[in-house]
């Protein structure tokens, strides 16, 4: 027989008269009937007392071989726990029973603020370009060598500043030539007009006749006109020289040269450069035809057009510090596209003055694209909410309103022109009624909330 708690192998004489003895000692969960197993011949044997079988004696082999405890033996040998600490540990890691209630954590708290009368600046925002006001593009008038080129590329120039200077000395020698021809025309003449007096004088006398005299008429008069001719092609010859100066028509920013000293610059050679005025420049923006009519029908009782003011927005998304007015308003509507062309001039000043070799820097550029606020002069009065209490799905806007009962109702509502923190509300709402700005996340309809004041935007309270 085995006895698990020694790790031995017990015997005993012949029967099972000992077998009760052990199994009462150790146990029915200890010990068990096993075969016996005779010891090797080589293994000596001692008589000793097992402390299991009280008061009998048993032959046991006190070097068996060893087993491997099992799962049973293995939690046999674990250390026993007081029952106080088995009962601490188990109402600490077990959870809570299923019938147990918890705290209630109350109504969520939410900000609320009150719908009520705003003074408004509306304001309707487009898609702009900046266009000058001047645009000239500069071209050779005669054919002839480019001999200098006296502008610095990008800077601004003034009106009648020389920019190119050609080859003059053939159109010099042109000029002589004509002043030549007028003086042989003019010499002509004069000898015209003595022939005419004379053959005038001899009319009365009997060696005048009077074809003489009209022959002298007609030379007179021939001559005169070939004067004129000269002296018209003595004109052409001096334009054509002064062609070959080329002035600055206009002021404005000068592009770069596109064909360089010491070519044959002619009409047909293409611009040279171009001249865009500065100061002030044109915004074109289109308004879509409905667009347009509301933007009249609104402002037609405070003066039209005129009760309006043009913002930019530039590019970088900052606002441009002048402000422009309306002064054009095309007669017609695009076909394609279903708008009006609408342009707006505004002040363009130096923003950092020119320093020696470098060109002046102004915050308009022609051709950029710019957002265009049309904004009413006086701001009128509507209802309005924070920005930031407007919610939006696919069916539209909406706000979360607490009513008396402090029960949460979601309010479908429409939106009028508004600005980028205060939302005008056209319908679906009435003045007085508290809606949620702060704590929206925690609210859903139909829930009760502890509503109170929400908190007011850094800058308020600032005098």
């Amino acid at each position: 027989m085995i006895c698990r708690q020694r790790g031995g192998l017990l015997s005993w004489p012949r029967g099972n008269a000992g077998l009760p003895a052990v199994a009462s000692a150790c146990g029915p969960a200890v010990c068990a009937r096993r075969s016996l197993r005779r010891p090797p011949p080589n293994l000596a044997a001692s008589r000793t007392r097992c402390p299991i079988a009280i008061g009998k004696h048993y032959p046991t082999f006190m070097h068996a071989p060893q087993r491997a405890p099992d799962m049973e033996s293995r939690l046999m040998h674990l250390p026993r726990l007081p029952c106080a600490l088995v009962a601490v540990l188990a109402a600490l890691l077990l959870p809570p029973a299923v019938g147990q209630a918890q705290m209630p954590g109350g109504p969520p708290s939410v900000g609320v603020e009150r719908a009520a009368q705003t003074a408004i600046t509306e304001t309707s925002e487009f898609v702009g370009r900046i266009q000058s006001v001047d645009r000239v593009v500069l071209t050779a008038r005669v054919t002839a060598f480019l001999d200098q080129r006296l502008f610095t590329e990008g800077s601004e120039v003034k009106q009648g500043d020389l920019l190119y200077r050609l080859e003059r000395a053939p159109f010099e020698a042109s000029v002589q030539q004509q002043e030549a021809a007028v003086a042989d025309a003019s010499a002509r003449l004069a000898n015209a007009n003595i022939q005419l007096a004379r053959a005038q004088s001899l009319l009365n006398t009997p060696a005048g006749q009077r074809s003489n005299v009209d022959d002298a008429i007609a030379n007179q008069r021939s001559q005169a006109a070939q004067v004129m001719s000269a002296q018209a092609q003595l004109r052409q010859a001096q334009i054509n020289l002064d062609y070959t100066e080329i002035r600055a028509p206009i002021s404005g920013k000068i592009s770069r040269t596109s064909i360089t000293v010491g070519n044959v610059v002619s009409p047909s050679s293409g611009p040279l450069a171009t001249i865009v005025s500065q100061d002030p420049m044109y915004v074109l923006f289109p308004v879509a035809s409905r667009a347009q009519a509301e933007l009249e029908k609104r402002y037609a009782d405070k003066g039209g057009m005129n009760a309006v003011v043009v913002k930019l927005r530039l590019p970088d998304g900052t606002m441009y510090d002048r402000d422009g007015k309306i002064d054009y308003v095309e007669p017609t509507v695009s076909a394609t596209t279903d708008t009006i062309m609408l342009r707006a001039r505004i002040p363009n000043p130096v923003r950092i003055p020119a320093t020696e070799g470098q060109p002046v820097e102004r915050t308009l550029v022609d051709g950029a694209f710019v957002n265009v606020l049309v904004e009413g002069i006086e701001p009128v009065m509507a209802l309005g909410i924070p920005r930031k209490a407007v919610l939006s799905d696919q069916q539209g806007d909406y706000v979360y309103v607490v009513g008396p009962d402090k029960k949460v109702e979601q309010r479908r509502i429409q939106l009028g022109q508004s600005t980028p923190t205060i939302a005008v509300v056209a319908g679906g709402l009435k003045e007085g009624e508290m809606v949620v700005t702060e704590g929206i996340q925690r609210v859903r309809p139909g829930i009760a909330v502890n509503p109170g004041p929400a908190t007011p935007p850094p800058h308020a309270g600032r005098s």
